[in-house]
């Protein structure tokens, strides 16, 4: 994504690693002093002077809410009320849409294929590049055990697309943070950080046994460990204990400062609530989301789900240090008034003891 002319990823690359420095530093979360000594970090030229890198977004984003009862139409006239957004920041970059299979064996688990139609419908008059349908699965099975079991296998025929199991390519070593703040190597699919790859995470909104909601940032930050059948990487971002700050949030936290969606979308049609983000049971919200600020769209969708934003770490001190717009007071929704689309998820029973819910 690109704000005032500078890429997003290829800022976030150079200078990430002093948020890892601060994290390891201490047992309390990077929402408070850390957070403020990295906002006070580097500084880089832009046209008209210079900023501050973790700089608070000041500016309102917009999110477009569609609510109705077609999940393909809803998912497709979200996307168009932020066309104007969109198209331009494509460019001439790949494709990838990253839909969410956390394992098989339970469809309401996993991105629905006519989300991804619809994402497909949206992309066709205005890409002409083949398009990457790409996912990294954590259990039972493989990627393309997925697919198949999902329905995603037609698209390949439906439209000019490529289904790969995104475990299966090329990777690297980076680190992120294990019990006891010690540094953890663990291996990462390389194509997450490519800047010339456009990155669309097509996600289902649901509950989690962790950190409350999994959206679209979830998605794409735990999507990225290798899990190749020999070893699950993804396991390796959760250590620690099932707390309100359990080390989950740190490590979504800094990786978000190197790989980051350039477009969210939430299919929130039929949703999970309660034990998610596996065993949850359907919750009928009937909404669609899509925003090329994906804090702004995941901070909207965790109030339209009845949780408050503020309380969810990752997504607060990706606030605090402006990578989105998480304060809801400064999203501009478009379309669907958000009062029509207020609603009470169950939560995870773990979370719901931790967070008093």
């Amino acid at each position: 994504m690109k704000r005032n002319g500078i890429n997003r990823r290829d800022i976030l690359r150079q200078f990430g690693i002093g948020a890892m420095t601060a994290a390891i530093a201490g047992n309390t979360f990077l929402a408070g002093c850390a957070a403020e000594s990295i906002k006070q970090a580097a500084t880089v030229n832009k046209p008209n002077g210079k900023r501050k890198l973790y700089e608070r977004v000041t500016k309102p984003s917009r999110v477009a809410l569609v609510k109705g009862n077609d999940r393909r139409e809803i998912v497709y006239q979200s996307l168009k009320m932020i066309e104007n957004e969109i198209v331009p920041s494509i460019g001439n970059k790949k494709i990838l849409i990253k839909p969410n299979m956390v394992t098989t064996g339970n469809p309401l688990c996993a991105t629905h294929p006519d989300a991804v139609r619809a994402v497909l419908d949206f992309l066709k008059p205005h890409y002409k590049k083949q398009i990457i349908i790409g996912e990294s699965t954590a259990f039972r099975g493989t990627t393309f055990d997925g697919f198949k079991e999902y329905g995603y296998l037609p698209l390949e025929k439906e439209y000019d697309v490529k289904l790969i199991d995104l475990n299966q390519q090329p990777r690297h070593y980076g680190y992120v943070i294990a019990e006891g703040n010690r540094p953890q190597r663990i291996r990462f699919i390389s194509t997450f950080f490519d800047p010339d790859v456009f990155i669309i995470s097509v996600a289902r909104m649901k509950t989690h046994d962790r950190v409350v909601v999994t959206l679209s940032l979830k998605n794409i930050l735990l999507g990225c460990p290798v899990s190749d059948g020999e070893n699950n990487d993804k396991f390796l971002m959760h250590t620690g204990r099932i707390a309100i700050d359990t080390i989950l949030h740190f490590n979504m936290f800094h990786l978000a400062q190197q790989i980051y969606p350039d477009l969210s979308v939430i299919d929130g049609f039929e949703g999970m609530e309660g034990d998610g983000p596996i065993r949850g049971t359907p919750f009928d919200s009937r909404v669609a989301l899509a925003g090329t600020d994906p804090l702004a769209a995941d901070t909207l969708a965790t109030k339209i789900m009845g949780f408050d934003p503020k309380r969810i770490l990752y997504l607060s001190a990706m606030n605090e240090v402006g990578l989105g717009q998480g304060d809801i007071d400064k999203i501009n929704v478009l379309g669907t008034p958000l009062d029509q689309c207020l609603y009470h998820f169950k939560p995870n029973h773990l979370m719901a003891e931790l967070y008093n819910l």
